[in-house]
């Protein structure tokens, strides 16, 4: 038998395809959004702002 290779757990960049910068743009301003939301949590609130700076890096480099 010959082995197989399987793509299961196989990731795609979302910085490749036709639609990255407005799917950044989204997830960008959900992460925001989020990050506003979540008052009763700071720290969630601090991972939501992490996020969404990370992606923010990425949409000026992008740019």
């Amino acid at each position: 038998m010959q082995k197989q290779y399987c793509k299961v757990g196989a990731v795609t960049p979302i910085t490749s395809g036709n639609h990255a910068i407005s799917t950044l743009e989204v997830r960008y301003a959900s992460f925001l959004q989020k990050a506003s939301e979540s008052q009763l949590n700071p720290n969630l609130g601090e991972f939501f702002n992490r996020k969404a700076e990370q992606i923010r890096k990425v949409l000026e480099s992008l740019a």
